[in-house]
C-alpha cells in the first residue's frame, strides 16, 4: 500500500511531538530517590507498604547535575580523621557530616568492636554505599532507615555526634541561636538546638555548595568504586593514613578496655598469649591494599584520589590544607585558615577529649615514640613492614633511636594526586 505525502508528513509531525513531550517530561521532573525493598531493608522490618509510605512522605530529590564537589575522607580510627574533618567543617560553603555510617554499623552489626572481622565489615558495604549516595544527594531522610528509635515526623535526638557538624548546629537547622552562640562547643549543640529536624538539615545541605563526609567504616578505596564512577556524583576521595605505630599507641590509650592486652604487654614487658594481633594487622592490610590501588593509578580514580599522611599535615598544616583544597578545586576560605591557626598550637592539656582537635599537631604526631615500649614497636615494624616502606615510615633499630626526636622516622615523600 502506497502512503501519500500528506500521511508521511503527519506521521513525522506526530513523532516529533511525542519526542518533544518526552523530553519536556524528562527535564521537568526530578528523579525520585526512595528506599527500594532489599534484603537489608527487609532485615530492618520494612515492607513494601512502608517503603511506599516513606516515598509518599518524603520530597523528591534530583540527581546531582550542579557538579557540587563531594568529598569523602577515607580513614581509620585514631588516624587524625577528626582533625581533617574540621578542615572541611569550618568552610562556610561545605556541608559536613561526621561518621553517618555509624548508624549503619550499629543497626546491622550492633556488637561490632574495634577488631572487625572481614565478614562483618563487608556486610556493611552495600548499605554504606547506598547511604553515602543518598547523603551526597542531600537526602538525609534515608538515614531514618538506620537511626533507632526511628525518627518521628523527621525529627530525632539520636544522630551520632551531631555537634561535630557545624551545619547541623547553625541556622536554619538550629534557629534558637543568638550571636553569642555562633561558635558552639560540640556538647552544647544538642542542649541549645534540641532535636534535629531532618527536613531543615536537608534544606541546609542543598543550600551549601559542597558536601564532605568523614568515615572510618569503609576498609579500602576500591570499595568506593561504584560511587567514584557514578556520573551523578563528583566524588573525590581524600585517603588519610598514619604511621601504624602511632595508631596503635593512640587506640591503646583511647579504647582502654578493647586494647587491654596491648597495655598489659606495654606495662609488663610480657606479650599475652591471647593477644588479638588483628587489631594491628587489619589496619596495615587495609592501608596496603587501598594505597596500592591509589598509587597504581587506575583510570577510574583519575582526578579523584589524594593520599595524605597525617604526619605531613601535622608538621605543616596550612601548606598541606592548601594542597588539599587545590586538589578539590574549592577555594579555601578564611574560616579554615583561622581554625588551623587556633587549633594546631595547643599545649599538652588541650586535647583531653578523645575526639578533640585542639593540640600541638607536630608534637602529637610523634608522641607515640614515648607511649609504646620498644618491644611493641619492633613487633609492629615486623608485622607492618610492607606498608611502613610503602608510606615512607622508617623503622627504629633500638630504643635509643626510637626516643631520639632529632632522628625523623618519616621520609620526605610527595604523594602527588592522580590528575
Amino acid at each position: 500500500m502506497q502512503c501519500s505525502w500528506k500521511a508521511v508528513l503527519l506521521l513525522a509531525l506526530a513523532s516529533i511531538a511525542i519526542q518533544y513531550t518526552a523530553i519536556r517530561t524528562f527535564t521537568a521532573k526530578s528523579f525520585h530517590s526512595c528506599p527500594i525493598p532489599s534484603p537489608v531493608n527487609c532485615s530492618l522490618s520494612q515492607d513494601t507498604d512502608a517503603a511506599d509510605r516513606l516515598c509518599d512522605e518524603s520530597p523528591t530529590f534530583s540527581y546531582n547535575l550542579s557538579r557540587k564537589t563531594h568529598v569523602l575522607i577515607l580513614a581509620t580510627t585514631r588516624s587524625g580523621s577528626s582533625f581533617v574533618g574540621q578542615l572541611f567543617n569550618q568552610h562556610f560553603d561545605v556541608f559536613y557530616l561526621f561518621e553517618p555510617l555509624y548508624h549503619v554499623q550499629y543497626t546491622l552489626i550492633p556488637k561490632m568492636t574495634q577488631s572487625k572481622s572481614t565478614t562483618d565489615r563487608r556486610v556493611m558495604l552495600g548499605a554504606s554505599r547506598d547511604l553515602l549516595r543518598s547523603l551526597y544527594d542531600c537526602d538525609l531522610y534515608f538515614l531514618e532507615n538506620y537511626i533507632k528509635p526511628q525518627p518521628i515526623n523527621h525529627t530525632t535526638d539520636r544522630l551520632f555526634r551531631r555537634g561535630a557538624s557545624k551545619a547541623l548546629c547553625s541556622p536554619p537547622v538550629c534557629e534558637s541561636l543568638g550571636a553569642i552562640d555562633l561558635h558552639l562547643e560540640e556538647g552544647d549543640c544538642v542542649k541549645k538546638c534540641g532535636t534535629l529536624n531532618l527536613t531543615l538539615a536537608t534544606e541546609s545541605c542543598r543550600e551549601h555548595g559542597h558536601v564532605a563526609i568523614k568515615t572510618v567504616r569503609v576498609p579500602e578505596v576500591s570499595d568506593l568504586r561504584a560511587l567514584v564512577e557514578d556520573p551523578r556524583l563528583n566524588l573525590k576521595v581524600i585517603q588519610l593514613v598514619r604511621d601504624p605505630r602511632g595508631i596503635l599507641a593512640s587506640r591503646s590509650e583511647t579504647f582502654r578496655d578493647t586494647y587491654r592486652l596491648w597495655r598489659i604487654w606495654d606495662g609488663t614487658g610480657r606479650k599475652p598469649y591471647n593477644l588479638d594481633v588483628t587489631q594491628l594487622t587489619t589496619v596495615c592490610e587495609d592501608f596496603w591494599n587501598s594505597v596500592s590501588t591509589g598509587l597504581n593509578r587506575p583510570p577510574w580514580l583519575k582526578g579523584k584520589y589524594m593520599l595524605v599522611r597525617y604526619e605531613d599535615l601535622a608538621r605543616n598544616p596550612m601548606k598541606k590544607t592548601e594542597e588539599i583544597y587545590d586538589f578539590l578545586g574549592i577555594p579555601m576560605d578564611s574560616n579554615v585558615e583561622r581554625w588551623i591557626q587556633n587549633n594546631t598550637r595547643g599545649d599538652r592539656s588541650s586535647s583531653k577529649h578523645k575526639y578533640g582537635t585542639v593540640r600541638n599537631s607536630a608534637a602529637t604526631a610523634e608522641k607515640w615514640r614515648f607511649r609504646l615500649s620498644y618491644e611493641i614497636v619492633a613487633f609492629t615494624q615486623h608485622a607492618c613492614q610492607q606498608v611502613l616502606a610503602q608510606l615512607g615510615y622508617k623503622t627504629a633499630s633500638s630504643e635509643e633511636e626510637l626516643k631520639n626526636l632529632s632522628i625523623s622516622l618519616v621520609e620526605d615523600r610527595d604523594f602527588l594526586p592522580f590528575s
